[in-house]
């Protein structure tokens, strides 16, 4: 009769998960026809990237660096590889066909609402700032940090998106730009709550789901 060595190996199962993994696995895998972002959920997360560029000079080092501060490297590896994600965003200047995935996707809300998060104290007096000028119907060019904003915002989105697709050109006013970024600073705002990366994540999504 054979004998059963006790150094048996380790089932996948009892492995520990990766640190990635884990912090993926804080979202939900939403049920869809494809496993991957649609074009729309792919659009808005390059914007939302967009926004946090606008509102820090230092954005784009600060994006690359969250992802090492979250464990999410191996998922977002470096500057160019970033820059690779956020061209699946059909409306860039600079587009390549293959989709993003969700595991991708996540990756990236996790950063910008990890971002948002450093990010609240401003996102909330630029929020506060432009309800203060509404209320007095005074333009939006008064509060100078929400004008640099802006104006920060209009750049970076003129310099990177195809101004020759229908789309992009729906925003060939400073006023459209501007309202744009605005609604971007909600979202922000938005990510800065409780949970705020799983409610922004189920948002993306909403009328996606299969």
């Amino acid at each position: 009769m054979s004998v059963m060595s006790a150094d048996l190996p380790s089932s996948p199962s009892a492995e520990a998960e990766s640190p990635a993994s884990v912090m993926l696995d804080r979202l939900e895998t939403p049920s869809l026809s494809r496993p991957e972002c649609p074009r729309r959920v792919a659009r808005q997360i390059d914007l939302l990237l967009l926004a946090i560029e606008a509102l820090d000079l230092g954005g784009a080092e600060a994006i690359v660096r969250s992802a090492k501060e979250l464990n999410l490297e191996s998922v977002v590896h470096g500057r160019v590889h970033l820059w690779r994600l956020r061209t699946t965003n059909a409306q860039r200047d600079a587009h390549q066909r293959r989709p993003l995935s969700l595991e991708e996707g996540k990756a990236l809300v996790l950063i910008i609402s990890f971002l948002a998060r450093q990010l609240t104290v401003l996102v909330r007096q630029l929020v506060m700032g432009r309800d203060q000028l509404r209320s007095r119907g005074l333009p939006l060019n008064h509060h100078f940090r929400l004008a640099d904003y802006l104006e920060r915002f209009r750049a970076h989105f003129r310099a990177r998106m195809n101004l020759n697709r229908a789309a992009v050109a729906a925003y060939n006013t400073d006023e459209k730009l501007d309202a744009l970024a605005l609604e971007l600073l909600e979202c922000l705002l938005f990510c800065t709550g409780t949970a705020g990366d799983q409610r922004l994540w189920t948002g993306l999504f909403d009328g996606e789901v299969a």
